[in-house]
């Protein structure tokens, strides 16, 4: 089916033949009867990494096959949606072991992405959870993986953007809890130095994430909330929630129904919002008991909030930096403070040790920014790169819609070892994105 499509930021948006399969046969013939396609989920990516001439959705390919209440391992087809799993996992007392700021991407997304969350330091990117997974080649093949079987096509294919092959089946180990609820610890810090220090004093939390005012200077510079959390034991929970521990919230969910006016969007409004926002606390420190999706998926909570940067759409910027690297941090935030380009959504995060191929996670921090497309943008975004890799970062491709492909060479040291196997298991380059082709990854056809 012909339509326009784009992921989450809204940007690019191109013409794809767009098709859809729910059977194995079926999904045989469409690879046999395409010329090249990426891999398409949810579109919950934020670039042009789901983006193709051509696509093969797999949102109806979402069937748990098996699951270990026991053991808590689960095997299901590639196109089930976190949401989906979470409703069926929670009840039996597991959840996801990693987990992104959105329900709604697919497994397999979360397999081409290599997504993280805030457990990082502790638990890894998702892959350290899977035990194996099957992919269909372009050829018609299919083949199964896993960290000790083919280790080379495992580890190209987490965080490899679909190019690989099509993921079909996911076997992963899940977390085990004993209720749906975040014990939730709540901490201001009132500029960049404390926030980095409270990490650093709190870093034996499982999860823990800080919001930054991208534009307070002086003292204030890089004021933020650092939130921590843990899955909240019996004990821990208050009496009204022990009557049903493992309860499901309530599917709800604000409609955002129209793209904003993009001069609604200027460094006025951001300050106004990271004011209230920082000021919404009160106390320097808030504890409290809250289910898992205000804790995990804020922004779930809005219908299409992606509509509030615009119809032209948005840039989702993220990076990592190493640990010692924190002048980097400085100089960029001063570069957006100075350009008046703050961010309504500016996450930072802390890194654990993570050394692969082509997946983004490695030891620092990591900060992700929206930025509305406008004028002068990509400029501006390009002085980011030049700043992130002169402190030995790199860019997350999962976010990606603009970098050029020599900021992908210098921020990952095994791109070629990436690209041969590429060329090994796709050898004609059948899976292809608008991604893979700019940045030089496929060959343009």
């Amino acid at each position: 089916m012909k339509r326009s499509i784009a992921n989450w930021g809204n940007y690019p948006v191109m013409e794809s033949d767009e098709r859809f399969f729910t059977f194995d046969d079926q999904l045989q013939k469409l690879v046999k009867d395409s010329d090249n396609f990426i891999p398409r989920g949810n579109g919950r990516c934020y670039g042009d990494a789901s983006l193709a001439s051509q696509t093969i959705n797999t949102l109806h390919y979402d069937k748990v096959l098996s699951f270990d209440t026991a053991t808590g391992v689960l095997e299901c087809q590639s196109g089930l949606r976190l949401d989906d799993l979470l409703t069926i996992v929670v009840p039996h007392g597991w959840f996801l072991p990693v987990t992104p700021g959105t329900k709604f991407i697919t497994i397999g997304g979360a397999v081409g992405s290599d997504v993280h969350g805030k457990n990082h330091h502790v638990d890894g990117s998702f892959s350290n959870h899977i035990v194996e997974m099957e992919l269909l080649l372009g050829d018609g093949n299919r083949i199964t993986c896993s960290p000790s079987v083919k280790p080379d096509l495992f580890e190209a294919t987490c965080g490899g953007m679909g190019l690989t092959g099509l993921v079909t089946k996911v076997k992963f180990r899940l977390k085990k809890i004993q209720s749906s609820y975040i014990k939730q610890k709540q901490l201001k810090a009132s500029n960049l130095e404390e926030v980095i220090r409270m990490f650093d004093e709190y870093n034996d939390y499982t999860y823990s994430v800080a919001w930054i005012d991208c534009l307070k200077k002086g003292k204030h510079f890089g004021r933020s909330i650092l939130i921590l959390g843990e899955h909240a034991t019996l004990d821990q929970l208050p009496e009204k929630y022990k009557k049903d521990p493992l309860k499901l919230p309530a599917k709800k969910a604000i409609p955002f129904p129209f793209n904003l006016p993009s001069w609604v969007l200027n460094t006025f409004t951001v300050k106004l919002f990271n004011f209230l926002y920082y000021g919404k606390n009160f106390k320097k420190e808030i504890n409290n008991v809250v289910s898992y999706e205000p804790f995990f998926y804020p922004l779930d909570a809005i219908n299409n909030w992606n509509r509030g940067y615009g119809k032209s759409g948005f840039i989702q910027y993220q990076f990592v930096l190493p640990m010692e690297a924190k002048q980097g941090l400085i100089d960029i935030l001063n570069k957006i403070s100075d350009a008046g380009l703050g961010s309504f959504l500016a996450v930072l995060k802390v890194f654990g040790k993570q050394e692969s191929m082509i997946s983004f996670p490695t030891e620092g921090y990591t900060l992700a920014l929206d930025f509305p497309v406008r004028k002068g943008l990509f400029e501006f975004l390009d002085e980011l790169d030049e700043i992130v890799l002169r402190h030995g970062g790199r860019l997350y491709m999962s976010k990606d819609a603009r970098m050029k492909p020599a900021v992908l060479q210098a921020g990952y040291p095994r791109l070629q070892e990436f690209r041969n196997i590429v060329k090994q298991y796709n050898p004609d380059g059948k899976l292809r994105s608008m991604q893979s082709d700019r940045l030089l990854l496929t060959t343009p056809k």
